[in-house]
């Protein structure tokens, strides 16, 4: 007989199936105890039920973990998993630590692969293979937060949904994670230390305004006029520059929430002050901070790192004209630290 996956099954759907089985239907909460407040991956460690009732969960159930494959770790902390899925599929996490700002940030995949193309991403050249699952979401936040308190002591502080793929093309089971992640009967993160990073699609973002999120958006900007965005993410020729800046006003103006705007600096391309005059006049139209990345360069990349003086430039021009600005460093650099470098290796 085929198994079904638990974690697939919502509380409903749960309880009904309980009671075909003979139980009660408190029984449903119980093991939604185990699945999400305790993270478990197996019956046999839901040890408020009988034996009996392991062994039926077992021949009618399973639990599809996320296993950990292979660990990197940097010289400057960072951890980089691949991890692998119950069909083979690999994926990535990165544990991104700040001691001295108490930050703890697991960044966590939403697909297997991605469809966007964007010329300067290694996940982008594998295409997009599928959506992940919530729950295969969920154990990459439950994995990260394992090696943060077994290397530093400290539980996860942060979330980011930066990793492989597109968040807003799996709309359903990223809010699914989500509400996993920040329940009270999940793992209790609040929604404010959570972040989720698009490319950039205006009508999910105006869908999310529209569940009223509690989290925080970020657009992975790295060009402010639309000619030097559509060559390097081709989505932009179907969601141009203006029609985001309109779907972001109609997400603050719903939500309140903040929203950040993601720049990789590369060398000659975009790190002009004329591009920096560009990105002011965007962050004038709506309330958002910019976060300058260092470019991790990526095999066969056509794109190199902007130079750091062309970078604080950049940074001093947008601090200059009242935009908040930080000029965040690349982390992992002695790994394989840019997204789906990793999980493309064998």
């Amino acid at each position: 007989m085929l198994k079904q996956d638990i974690r697939l099954l919502t509380r409903a759907q749960l309880e009904a199936a309980l009671l075909e089985m003979g139980q009660p239907r408190f029984r449903a909460r119980q093991i939604g105890d185990w699945l999400w407040k305790k993270s478990v991956t197996s019956f046999e460690e839901m040890t408020d039920l009988s034996k009996h009732l392991r062994g039926v969960l077992n021949e009618k159930f399973e639990i599809k973990a996320v296993l950990l494959d292979k660990v990197q770790f940097s010289a400057d902390g960072t951890v980089k998993s691949r991890l692998r899925l119950h069909d083979g599929f690999l994926i990535e996490s990165v544990l991104i630590p700040v001691p001295e700002d108490e930050r703890y940030t697991a960044c966590v995949s939403s697909q297997v692969g991605c469809s966007l193309t964007c010329k300067f991403c290694a996940t982008g050249k594998m295409g997009r293979l599928r959506n992940l699952d919530p729950a295969e979401i969920y154990d990459q936040v439950v994995l990260t937060n394992r090696q943060s308190m077994e290397r530093y002591g400290h539980p996860l502080t942060n979330i980011v949904y930066m990793g492989m793929g597109e968040p807003l093309l799996t709309y359903k089971n990223v809010m699914q994670s989500i509400e996993w992640i920040t329940s009270p009967d999940g793992l209790n993160i609040s929604p404010k230390r959570i972040t989720v990073s698009t490319a950039g699609i205006a009508k999910m973002i105006r869908k999310l305004a529209d569940d009223g999120v509690k989290f925080n958006l970020a657009l992975s900007l790295h060009a402010a006029d639309d000619t030097k965005r559509n060559e390097i993410m081709p989505i932009n020729e179907h969601n141009n520059l203006e029609a985001l800046v309109s779907a972001l006003d109609y997400f603050y103006q719903k939500t309140k929430n903040r929203i950040t705007f993601e720049y990789i600096a590369f060398r000659n391309f975009n790190d002009s002050l004329q591009d920096a005059a560009n990105l002011v006049k965007i962050c004038r139209k709506i309330p958002a901070r910019v976060n300058i990345i260092e470019y991790n360069p990526i095999d066969n990349a056509e794109y190199e790192k902007a130079d750091d003086t062309m970078i604080d430039r950049f940074a001093q021009h947008l601090r200059d004209n009242r935009v908040a600005v930080t000029v965040r460093k690349s982390r992992g650099k002695d790994i394989d630290a840019a997204c789906g470098q990793l999980a493309n290796k064998q």
